[in-house]
């Protein structure tokens, strides 16, 4: 019974810190720390080890606030693969300016290497999970050499 207990309290423990720092609220100044400097940088290069998705959106947003639990829930099933951040457009507007951010919600999908890309609107869990796996967390072939 004692073991049984141990592993449902480590279980829980475990979770919980992924689940804590699921999704990373976003500023323009971590941005230019974290992501990219654009006001150093002219080609766009990912400061990141790991994929992240960015989700622009505002608070009075109602197709931003059904997605956000949609995003808790990708966040927490590909916690530790992908960084998951929030940027408020409303007090980020520097930010939503450079992402000309004109209709939200906006997702932004940045691989580690390669160029961004971007879903605008409310979409599906299933087409945003098929985004992570096909855009962030694809391999890369082996090119046959004959």
């Amino acid at each position: 019974m004692k073991k049984l207990l141990l592993l449902v309290a480590m279980s829980v423990i475990l979770g919980s810190v992924c689940a804590q720092d699921d999704v990373r609220y976003l500023t323009t100044a971590a941005f230019k720390t974290d992501v990219f400097d654009y006001t150093k940088d002219s080609v766009w290069q990912y400061k990141g080890d790991k994929p992240c998705i960015i989700d622009l959106y505002a608070d009075w947003c109602g197709p931003c606030r059904r997605l956000a639990p949609i995003m808790a829930e990708l966040a927490e099933e590909h916690c530790g693969e992908v960084v998951f951040y929030k940027v408020n457009v409303d007090k980020e507007r520097e930010l939503a300016y450079y992402f000309q951010a004109s209709s939200i919600p906006m997702i932004i999908f940045i691989p580690v290497k390669g160029m961004p890309q971007v879903a605008r609107g409310l979409q599906p869990k299933e087409m945003l999970e098929q985004a992570i796996q096909e855009v962030l967390l694809k391999k890369e072939t082996k090119t046959d050499k004959r």
